[in-house]
């Protein structure tokens, strides 16, 4: 074979590819396409097995053309399928007959919606919602609140260090004092936030909420602060849930009680079905929160007086709230993000 005749079933080959290429409708059929012109078995590679019987000076010339052709031929089926491929996608896209794709539809988390619960009790009664910085100074979370040197609370077994002065709150009572040294009496607040302890199990987390709330006036009782607990635990329970009141100890309060409610699981009976309520071990009753008259050393600490005025304060976890009001047997479930319990509290409104 001469070049000339080379030449010709070369272009031969390249003018029934072309006219192939414009008659496919599918990326099969480029790929038939491919195989017959360009594949290992195909026209072209056929056509190349005659290059050795050239003469020494057409060899190049029909090398080099041959090898433009093949990289022209190779575009142009290239093109041709991706051309196929963004018609298909546009099709899909306008394909008004499929099924709507469902969002997923996020949900308020449990702690977020019984801190808003909790506030939206207490803003009803005109108390104040205050914040304040997640890493405190030992004045603010201890000293100020009467809790001497040589507290138990102050051991590095509970609290969270930072230098010497510096640690992560272990409660939101630190926003007591900030609150007390900036406002003067008649005042009454509550402080929901993250506070930190040593401490992690099944019902205790290194990193979980709290809500403190006082107040402050002229002849504040004890009273006043059991009727307000009542109020606030049958708005966030049920209107016949049971309250009582147990003698305690607390640093920055004097006398110091800590709230019992009637088990939310049995209803007080300290069963279920004739078998012993885990929640409340057969007691009928579950501690709720702790609280108090506000200590007169804590009054003289940010400047009130005493003899003047009483008022009282109290704390509660709200992981504790959540997992009595939603029945949730293990803490660690509100920090593990899993989707399955997240999304049972999509029909919470807050």
């Amino acid at each position: 074979m001469d070049l000339k005749s080379f030449l010709d079933q070369i272009e031969k080959i390249k003018e029934t590819c072309v006219k192939e290429l414009e008659r496919v409708t599918s990326a099969q059929e480029v790929d038939e396409v491919r195989i017959k012109y360009l594949g290992r078995k195909g026209e072209l590679a056929n056509l190349m097995k005659v290059l050795p019987s050239l003469s020494k000076e057409d060899k190049p010339k029909a090398g080099k053309i041959a090898n433009e052709i093949k990289k022209l031929l190779t575009e142009l089926i290239e093109e041709k399928g991706r051309a196929l491929l963004g018609d298909l996608s546009k099709k899909r896209s306008l394909d008004l007959t499929l099924p709507g794709r469902e969002r997923w539809i996020g949900s308020i988390h449990p702690i977020n919606i019984t801190i808003q619960e909790i506030c939206n009790v207490f803003t009803s009664l005109g108390y104040e919602i205050v914040t304040g910085p997640e890493i405190e100074t030992d004045f603010y979370n201890f000293e100020a609140l009467n809790i001497p040197k040589d507290h138990p609370a102050r051991d590095m077994q509970d609290t969270l260090y930072i230098t010497d002065s510096i640690l992560l709150r272990t409660h939101t009572s630190p926003l007591q004092i900030r609150t007390m040294l900036k406002t003067k009496p008649p005042v009454a607040a509550i402080a929901p936030g993250k506070v930190y302890r040593r401490d992690s199990d099944l019902t205790h987390s290194p990193m979980f909420h709290q809500i403190e709330g006082f107040l402050v006036d002229k002849d504040v009782c004890m009273a006043d602060l059991r009727g307000t607990l009542t109020y606030f635990v049958q708005h966030i329970f049920h209107e016949d849930t049971k309250v009582r009141f147990r003698p305690s100890f607390f640093p920055f309060t004097e006398p110091s009680a800590e709230v019992d409610i009637s088990c939310v699981i049995c209803n007080g009976k300290g069963t279920i079905n004739n078998e012993p309520c885990r929640v409340c071990k057969q007691t009928g009753w579950v501690e709720i929160l702790g609280c108090g008259m506000i200590d007169p050393k804590v009054f003289e600490a940010v400047g009130y007086d005493p003899e003047e005025y009483s008022g009282f304060a109290f704390g509660l976890g709200v992981e504790r709230v959540a997992m009595l009001k939603y029945g949730i047997n293990d803490l660690r479930m509100f920090f593990e993000n899993d989707i399955r319990f997240l999304s049972q509290f999509l029909d919470f409104p807050v």
